[in-house]
This record gives structure tokens, sequence and C-alpha cells, in this order.
């Protein structure tokens, strides 16, 4: 039986996992990222790929930081045939990378040499990209670099926002994997070299990139605030206070204004002047407040708000 070591962290990588194991591969151990604080209580929280191998009764390992560490012995000293990443969150050290008889490999969810790095599913949807995917690929020492394997690729609709691009990409990765995996483990399957001359990196998202620049297109602005939904969501400031915007689409008035120029309201909506186009506001967090439609929000705390009001 094929002995396998599985890293990964985020609910992403948790049906791959799972299909690993309901294909009858023996998962030797699952290493996952410690338990973090989350919320405003700041609770303990296991990573979800944690929670679903306790749940098939596997053995995990969870390094602080993978290099030189007592579990990183323990791996090797496993011997494992196969070493399988998807959104594990740690760099391989090249010992490690070396230890498995058939290697490690990486489910990414990009199409290779595109979107290497930390955050290709954001990036690709915030620089408009009508298309993205999953590359399974042999992994090296330098970032999302190795030999591809296979791809398989998936549009990104009108209304796709990241997270639902996170489960659409979870289980293309996962289905690629189980087709790939066989070629794998009987040395049949393909090595392409990627073409550096092509590679674009999606590092991950900083606070700067979060913060709407009004002066950019509706179009570029919407694809900013689904690229960034349901985390870690775009945000602007009104009167000096931060407003997370959750959703939004591009509006339908035809106006000259200033950047931020609050220019329509409606019932349920208000537009947002751009540097071209507008923006059509449908859910808002404005600080200190939970997050609310458009509506709720134009009867309540935004009431006053009026036209030519200048979100910055």
């Amino acid at each position: 039986m094929t002995k396998i070591v599985f890293m990964g962290t985020p609910e992403f990588s948790v049906p791959i996992l799972r299909m690993l194991h309901e294909e009858g591969y023996e998962v030797a151990a699952v290493v996952t990222q410690p338990d973090r604080p989350v919320g405003r209580k700041r609770v303990l929280t296991p990573p979800p790929v944690k929670e679903e191998a306790l749940r098939l009764g596997l053995k995990v390992l969870q390094p602080e930081k993978l290099k030189g560490s007592d579990e990183m012995s323990e791996l090797i000293h496993m011997n494992p045939d196969l070493i399988v990443t998807a959104a594990y969150g740690q760099i391989l050290p090249k010992e490690l990378l070396e230890a498995p008889k058939w290697g490690c490999i990486n489910v990414h969810a990009s199409l290779l040499p595109k979107y290497r790095g930390g955050a290709p599913i954001h990036q690709a949807i915030i620089d408009g990209e009508e298309k993205t995917g999953v590359t399974i690929m042999y992994m090296a020492e330098k970032l999302d670099a190795g030999d591809i394997i296979s791809q398989r690729e998936i549009p990104i609709e009108e209304l796709d926002h990241t997270g639902i691009m996170f489960e659409k990409l979870s289980l293309l990765g996962r289905d690629l994997l189980k087709d790939t995996l066989p070629s794998i483990l009987n040395g049949t399957n393909e090595r392409i070299p990627q073409d550096e001359t092509r590679a674009t990196f999606a590092h991950n998202i900083t606070r700067e990139q979060e913060r709407i620049d009004w002066t950019k297109s509706a179009r570029s602005i919407y694809n900013q605030v689904r690229g960034l939904h349901p985390w870690p969501i775009a945000y602007t400031t009104f009167k000096g206070d931060n407003v997370k915007i959750w959703w939004a689409k591009v509006g339908d008035s035809q106006v000259t204004a200033r950047p931020g120029e609050v220019v329509k309201i409606e019932k349920d909506y208000f537009e947002v002047a751009t540097g071209e186009g507008t923006l059509a506001i449908i859910e808002l967090q404005p600080a200190g407040k939970k997050r609310m439609s458009a509506e709720d929000y134009l009867r309540g705390v935004g009431s006053k708000l009026q036209i030519g009001d200048l979100f910055e």
C-alpha cells in the first residue's frame, strides 16, 4: 500500500484529504498548522484539516515551524512514498522534499506559471481573469516553480467571488489529484518544466490591497470587492471611519462626479462615482457595526446619507 503524508490547513484542503482516505491510500500522517485564536474572543480553534483528520482517525502533527523540528525528523523516519500538500502554509525544507520515494507534489489553485504564491484565487478574481484552474506539480525549493504534472481549468463566472472559487477549485483539485495519482505512482506521469518568462505572483493580500481606490473603474473595484469576499473584505472610509464593502455591482448611472461621491440613493442600494462608471453598494459594514444590507443601512445608521457625500 502506498504510504502518503498529507499536508494542508484550510477548508480548501479537506476534500483532498478525504479523497485520499476514501481511495484507500495509507495516510501515515497529516501535517497542519497549529491551532490559532479566532474571533474577538480569541478562542483557540483547530484548522479544518485537523478536524477532518481526527474524524478519520489519522495521526496529526502541528509544528509551529517545520524546518529543524522533531516533527520533520519523524516524517522522514516514516519513509513515506509520497508527500501531498494542498494550501499547507509553510515552505518544505530541502531535506523533506528529497525524502519520499515519489517526491513531493502540490495541489495549487492556479494555472501555473501564473499566480505562484499564497493568494492565487484572490488575485485571479481581482485581476478580472475569466478562467483559472488547478495545477498538480512537483515541489521545488523555489516557490511554486516545480515541474507541472497535470492541469485542469474552470471559468470564473460574473458573480463568482473568492469563497465560491475556493470551493469549486477544492473539488476540482480533489478530482484532478484522484485522476493523476495513479500515473505518478507507476512512473508514467508527465513532467513539464514551467516557463519562467510567463511566471506571475500572487503574494498574500496586504492591507493596502484591501483599500478601495475610487479613481479606478467601477469594473476594477467590483473585481476587487468580489476578490476579497468573504475575506479579508474591501474597505473604504466615510467621514473618517472605515467602512467594509461586502458586496457591490457595477452601477448603471451615467454621471460626471468626483470619484467616491454618492450620486444616487435608492431604497436598497446607493451608487458611488468611480474613475469610470459607478459602483452600486449592496452590502456593507460601518465601523463598529455588523454586516448589513444597504437597505438596512439607509434606514438606520446611514439614514442621513446624501447625494454629494464622499467616500475616500
